[in-house]
């Protein structure tokens, strides 16, 4: 069956409230208009405004609402816009849906699902267009799912409702419209590990989410210039698989971090700290990160482009590695 990961996100969601009554949707414009890119259109009409419930602009109150229902047993999924405005709701992310196991002595669990958009490419401008996820995979008490397939943008909600402890899941822009084939029947989807996306014996390239195109584009150059490129989606970002991410390292010898975030403090520096401590000796040469530009994304297409990890830039990048 071959459809769309918006169309994908949407299935999931549909699937989900089917299957549990104590699941709903909560957000901006989530009912009447069918969400901001469209994600939760025709839901309202089959379950009902008790379910799809559309929320006042506060970031900070829909999500904090989130919280009490999942501490009173219900299993909400919060969406929130775009990443940028999570910011708003930071306070009841960190200090509350992180922490209160911790701070109950395990007594109170917060199953929350908060679904939000990152990333750039679109033209959105320097408020709805950043990649926060590594701020997010900082905080201990969260974890943090970033789907690039539409296998995974499918198959991640349910055990993602399933877990006792809050899940965010960032569902990059320029992926909705993206297609891919899925199977008749939903396979069991693992939110714990990393994925090899492409094989190769090179050198390593690890990314995650909206850049997971761009990478494949560029091992595909690679190709062509007799360079095998491994790709490993990330896929979680916290907790970190990092045997995955280790053993493609120790085959290939090489690895280049791809990460829409800015370089400084970045999840990619989180990355090649680990591969730097964990297989220092199976390296041929330094790890090397391909990050967007440290400036507030862009409105012009031109500037928004040349801020973000394009696939020449990774391509030179992996040249450069290899040639070392």
């Amino acid at each position: 069956m071959r459809t769309t990961y918006r169309e994908a996100v949407r299935e999931a969601i549909r699937e989900a409230m089917r299957a549990d009554s104590r699941v709903f949707l909560m957000g901006e414009d989530v009912g009447r208009y069918g969400g901001a890119f469209g994600v939760s259109l025709g839901l309202l009409e089959e379950f009902g405004p008790d379910r799809i419930r559309d929320t006042p602009l506060s970031e900070s109150a829909f999500t904090g609402a989130g919280i009490g229902a999942a501490i009173g047993g219900m299993r909400p999924i919060v969406e929130i816009m775009t990443v940028n405005f999570s910011l708003l709701a930071l306070d009841q992310i960190m200090n509350n849906a992180a922490t209160l196991r911790h701070m109950s002595n395990g007594q109170i669990g917060v199953p929350l699902v908060i679904r939000m958009t990152t990333g750039a490419g679109r033209q959105l401008a320097a408020q709805h267009s950043h990649s926060l996820e590594g701020w997010y995979s900082h905080i201990p008490g969260l974890r943090i799912l970033a789907p690039a397939t539409v296998a995974d943008a499918r198959g991640m909600l349910a055990p993602a409702l399933a877990d006792p402890d809050p899940v965010l899941i960032f569902e990059h822009g320029s992926l909705y419209n993206t297609e891919g084939e899925l199977p008749e029947s939903i396979p069991t989807c693992d939110i714990s590990s990393a994925a090899i996306g492409r094989t190769g014996t090179d050198v390593t390239v690890i990314t995650y989410g909206g850049t997971m195109p761009a990478v494949i584009s560029a091992a595909d150059e690679l190709a062509t210039l007799g360079i095998s490129a491994e790709v490993v989606d990330l896929r979680v970002l916290r907790p970190l698989n990092d045997a995955t991410i280790m053993q493609s390292v120790r085959k290939t010898h090489r690895a280049v971090v791809v990460d829409e975030g800015w370089r400084s403090g970045s999840l990619s520096a989180e990355v090649s700290a680990r591969i730097t401590e964990q297989a220092f000796f199976d390296l041929d040469a330094p790890v090397m990160r391909v990050c967007t530009e440290e400036v507030p994304i862009p409105y012009a297409k031109h500037l928004e482009e040349a801020a973000l990890p394009r696939p020449e830039r990774i391509v030179r990048t992996a040249r450069e590695l290899v040639g070392r």
